[in-house]
């Protein structure tokens, strides 16, 4: 009987679809797995294809080189080193008796989000995922099929029950494997970051383990996936609750750990290393930049190409795309009109040499009279209204856009979620973009993390140390600066009061009587709501953005466009 493992855990970054490259990430930690002297190598879910793959499940091409690299993995543990437990897809074994031997065809099978066990050149085993993600940014019931609750994979006289991501958010998975025989929990996740997730997924894992009386480790994927990012942030619980190995967040992480068993029978971790969580402007602004870092180097970008305003957002968008792939990497642009300020030249250029980047100064007078002149016959008669502001904001989306072809480097949009939520944005304008790394962040929250980053600066990052924007583009009124003397305060409720009742309607969904309860006006109320509504189209057309929240505006926010209902009563109408 075994007394004694070394398990070693990688936290690390797959790319979707990038099954070679993933193999060889894989392969680099088994062989830090070996130098260790450890008996297993644990990966995160779906690591092998990268997650979550979505409908490149349903190519029968990209499940066939799934399958390969699995079968090279296998090969791999012939050389009698570590195992490996690997997330993988895996099809219905009714199909053939062992599907890592040959090709297979995909026609009438099943598909499962599987953990698998590869041992001494051959499959120990394979378990797929119970509970099934349908909500938030997953949609698994569409690719795969429901896994079967079963019991623990044998390994090296040791029961090793292995659950995946969901399944330890209910109590059945790993009630059935501690009944079966387990006597340890191991996951593999692929769970995304929101504000508050760490403190939650930790009450989940002391909850089975409570449950169950069995040491659980708990092994995160890390990295960015379009508007997913993965925090990583891995750890090891022993039967009695305590805390034994916690590795850090938002970066990739070799973690090896010792377990023994006592006179009783029962496994327990040794202690092990331990990172502390981030706190949450520290958390929310490394998720910001490891979502803008991972776009632009999983996408291939040489770089960004920011529109530089003088204003707080286009300076912290600037900041995170600095902090993520380097100064010489982004390029801001300033592209006054007749109605920007001389503060915000003299800010913007600021920020940018805080920042060390190339800026440019590119004005859109001149495309503003060419509109003008080209649009009069139409618009003879007629006062100027927002239609003139959209052109300043169009002109400025075709300037970067232009460059953005020219150069190749990607076009980073700048609107927070405040503004997204209620429809102040112009489209084709401020929102062109390739993606947003504020989309997901509240204008109140904005300011916080541009103070936080003047005070703070993050060890992984590549910006500058000390401030990264002065502390006037901070302070000053925001403005769109489309007419003279606009604020945004002219259109929009304070953002303290615009950004509780949109918490109100997006994240929490609250009845009108519960938000009137907090204290805010009715027709405030009512005003936000409708403008949220109204703003369903243009959202749908927004670039995507790093998702922070418990619920951003993109994949968790399913409202019609076309959309009549907004909720008055019929006595008040």
């Amino acid at each position: 009987m075994t007394d004694k493992l070394t398990i070693a855990f990688a936290q690390i970054n797959p790319t979707v679809g990038d099954i070679r490259g993933n193999l060889e990430l894989i392969r680099a930690a088994r062989e830090k797995a070996a130098a260790a002297g450890a008996d297993l190598l644990v990966t995160p879910e779906l690591c092998l294809v990268g997650y979550p793959p979505e409908d490149l499940v349903l190519k029968p091409e990209f499940l066939i080189e799934a399958q390969a690299a699995l079968r090279d993995l296998m090969a791999d543990t012939a050389d009698g080193g570590p195992a490996i437990l690997v997330g993988a897809p895996m099809p219905d074994q009714k199909l053939q008796e062992n599907p890592f031997k040959k090709a297979f065809t995909t026609a009438g099978s099943e598909i499962y989000n599987a953990a698998i066990l590869l041992d001494a050149g051959g499959l120990v085993g394979w378990r797929g995922k119970h509970f099934l993600c349908d909500y938030s940014v997953f949609d698994e019931k569409r690719v795969f099929k429901v896994g079967a609750l079963t019991g623990p994979f044998a390994f090296r006289g040791v029961r090793v029950g292995v659950f995946i991501c969901e399944d330890m958010w209910d109590a059945d998975v790993c009630e059935t494997l501690a009944e079966a025989g387990a006597e340890m929990l191991i996951g593999i996740n692929g769970s995304q970051f929101n504000s508050g997730k760490g403190d939650t997924r930790m009450q989940l894992a002391v909850q089975r383990v409570t449950e169950c009386e069995l040491p659980l480790a708990y092994l995160n994927m890390v990295g960015g996936q379009d508007d997913i990012v993965f925090d990583g942030g891995s750890f090891v619980l022993n039967a009695d609750c305590t805390l034994q190995a916690q590795a850090p967040q938002f970066s990739e992480y070799f973690l090896s750990t010792d377990w023994k068993r006592d006179a009783s029978g029962n496994w327990a971790c040794q202690s092990a290393e331990k990172h502390a969580p981030e706190e949450d402007l520290a958390a929310v602004y490394r998720a910001l930049v490891l979502g803008v870092r991972d776009y632009i180097r999983k996408n291939h970008f040489p770089g960004i190409v920011i529109g530089m305003s003088g204003g707080i957002d286009s300076a912290l968008s600037a900041a995170l795309a600095v902090d993520a792939i380097g100064a010489e990497r982004v390029r801001c642009v300033m592209m006054p009109s007749p109605y920007t300020s001389a503060n915000s030249l003299e800010d913007a250029e600021l920020a940018a040499q805080m920042l060390a980047v190339r800026y440019d100064s590119i004005s859109i007078g001149p495309a503003m009279k060419a509109f003008e002149e080209m649009l009069a016959p139409m618009m003879a008669g007629t006062a100027a209204d927002t239609t003139e502001e959209n052109i300043q904001a169009r002109s400025r989306g075709l300037t970067l856009m232009a460059i953005s072809n020219k150069l190749g480097y990607m076009v980073l949009s700048t609107g927070n979620k405040s503004e997204m939520s209620v429809g102040y944005a112009t489209l084709y304008g401020d929102m062109c973009g390739g993606y947003n790394a504020l989309k997901d962040v509240y204008k109140t929250k904005v300011f916080a993390l541009s103070r936080w980053r003047n005070a703070h600066k993050p060890a992984d990052t590549l910006g500058p140390d000390g401030t990264v924007m002065p502390e006037r583009i901070i302070t000053k009124p925001p403005s769109a600066e489309l007419k003279p003397d606009q604020k945004d305060q002219d259109s929009l409720p304070e953002y303290d009061v615009l950004d509780g009742i949109l918490e109100c309607l997006i994240e929490e969904e609250l009845p009108l009587a519960d938000i009137l309860a907090r204290g805010y006006d009715e027709e405030t109320v009512y005003r936000i709501w409708r403008m949220l509504d109204l703003a369903e189209y243009k959202r749908r057309q927004s670039a995507p953005g790093v998702r922070v929240t418990l619920r951003d505006l993109a994949r968790d926010r399913r409202y019609p466009i076309t959309n009549a209902f907004r909720g008055r009563p019929r006595s008040v109408v």
